[in-house]
């Protein structure tokens, strides 16, 4: 047993990393707040990283995702791939013409989060495989990133690959690219130029993502037609609804994506489609079935047949100290999404609950 830091309770499961329990850091107190920013400032210059999002009044304004950086001279966006240089953003990587990404090819059936749903099940999987991108830059700074590897790329900025280079990779035998990694949000016009140039090659070709889903208004039309038109998906990776506990698991904001995700399964809702897919990882003593029931009636709110896969936890990165996911939690929590009416749940990752 822990105690947390505010109310000095004795809780079964508190991340060393945090120090507060679940209950404080809902509540959000000033103190709370300010010790949370200073744990990610800590884990954001460990990584050699932008410790905040730079808002300068005056400067330029980046456009590519949701944070809307406005960098001094000389300073970085919070992706890491942005900067300043003569008062006009300069972008290391990101755009059509380069890339800081990785990519491997899965053999179909994948391990894709949305694999339960997939609409290529429709189709036969005999000799087709799946094209995994893997971008190094992320909008977030998740504490229990599952990919945390990332931002080894995003420092080096390699390695690097041209749109037009990375869709050349793309053949008949390819059913579906999927996007993720780190995230697409921070580089999403190569990942848009990628598709399109892949398209053109092979038009069965169906377009997915998997993202926290806050890409800024600009590119996430985009995002979903090419998605919507190729047959594909967009998998949301909903964190927590409560604000301060999303902060305090990803260091970042999630009213951009809440806005983005009621927008999708709104579409998909109309089209009776599997457009929109959800999942939440079920971080013990932080995402427990409270915060599931929170999430799953917003998603209920948009669409009740939105899929939403609730997935076991594995300790990573800064939350190494946590437990997996007890099977007794996960059930919990899946009774909590059917109760909060949603009526596509599954339970993800069920090798890893104890």
């Amino acid at each position: 047993m822990i105690s947390c830091k505010y109310c000095k309770m004795e809780k079964q499961v508190i991340a060393a990393s945090l120090s507060y329990c679940s209950d404080c850091i809902r509540e959000g107190s000033k103190a709370v707040m300010n010790s949370l920013q200073q744990v990610h400032t800590e884990v954001r210059r460990e990584s050699g990283l932008p410790a905040e999002t730079p808002a300068n009044d005056g400067e330029p304004t980046c456009v590519i995702c949701s944070r809307s950086c406005q960098p001094a001279p000389g300073e970085k966006g919070f992706c890491g791939l942005r900067e300043n240089k003569d008062g006009k953003i300069f972008h290391h990587a990101g755009l059509p013409g380069l890339g800081i990404v990785e990519y491997y090819f899965d053999p179909l059936p994948t391990n894709c989060v949305a694999d339960w749903v997939c609409p290529a099940k429709r189709e036969s999987y005999a000799g087709k495989k799946n094209m995994a991108v893997f971008y190094g830059a992320c909008i977030l700074n998740c504490l229990f990133c599952q990919n945390w590897q990332y931002r080894t790329l995003t420092k080096q900025l390699s390695p690097s690959l041209s749109a037009g280079e990375l869709a050349d990779k793309v053949d008949a035998q390819t059913a579906c690219i999927c996007f993720f990694g780190g995230d697409p949000a921070p580089q999403v016009p190569h990942a848009l130029s990628t598709a399109r140039k892949a398209l053109s090659k092979n038009p069965k070709l169906k377009i997915c993502w998997e993202s926290s889903g806050a890409f800024s208004d600009l590119f996430f039309p985009r995002v979903m037609d090419l998605s919507y038109r190729s047959g594909g998906t967009v998998k949301f990776d909903l964190k927590a609804y409560n604000e301060n506990l999303y902060f305090a698991l990803t260091g970042g904001d999630n009213k951009q994506m809440l806005k983005n995700f009621a927008r999708c399964a709104e579409f998909s809702r109309r089209n009776n489609i599997n457009l929109a897919v959800a999942s939440t990882l079920l971080v013990p003593g932080y995402i427990t079935e409270k915060e599931v029931f929170e999430l799953a009636s917003f998603i209920a709110s948009h669409n009740p047949a939105t899929p939403y896969s609730l997935l076991g936890f594995h300790p990573q990165f800064q939350m190494k100290d946590l437990p997996v996911t007890s099977r007794k939690e996960a059930e919990a929590c899946y009774d909590a999404a059917r109760k909060a009416g949603l009526k596509n749940v599954n339970l993800g990752n069920v090798h890893l609950l104890r």
